[in-house]
């Protein structure tokens, strides 16, 4: 399985986001500290705050904060939403399956089975177990450290 640069990038922020908790982060701090264009950041960003994941202030003195608290944020959950739309093989996508043993094949069934089991592993952790208590990781995302 292989997630996609939109989901790295939305835990990146995520994970910026509470390392960084109780102030606002801005867009070009992320994009140093995490190695992103500010363009693809502000398309992630704007999704996680549709889905409740960021708060997002617009203005001279606005920047983004978690719209919940990181213990209440399961991975699983975020790479859900992300990846759902991505067909892990080509017998997943609705539109372009052509393979012929789709009503058969059962690799199919333990493909989705896996990726369940996947899933369901990342539901059990939530964004404060990745930074909480992880002083490298704040360390490597202090104010400090990503300067503009």
């Amino acid at each position: 399985m292989r997630i996609t640069k939109r989901t790295n990038i939305a835990i990146r922020i995520l994970m910026f986001c509470a390392a960084n908790d109780g102030r606002l982060v801005t867009k070009s701090e992320i994009a140093v500290c995490c190695n992103s264009s500010e363009n693809h950041l502000a398309q992630v960003i704007n999704q996680l705050g549709q889905m409740g994941y960021l708060h997002t202030q617009r203005g001279r003195n606005g920047g983004i904060t978690l719209g919940r608290p990181a213990v209440d944020i399961q991975i699983g959950a975020v790479f859900r939403a992300l990846e759902s739309s991505v067909p892990l093989a080509e017998c997943f996508a609705d539109v372009d399956n052509t393979c012929p043993l789709v009503d058969a094949c059962r690799l199919r069934l333990a493909i989705a089975d896996a990726a369940e089991a996947f899933y369901a592993h990342l539901d059990e952790i939530t964004l404060d177990a990745l930074v909480c208590g992880n002083e490298r990781l704040l360390d490597i995302m202090s104010p400090m450290v990503c300067r503009v």
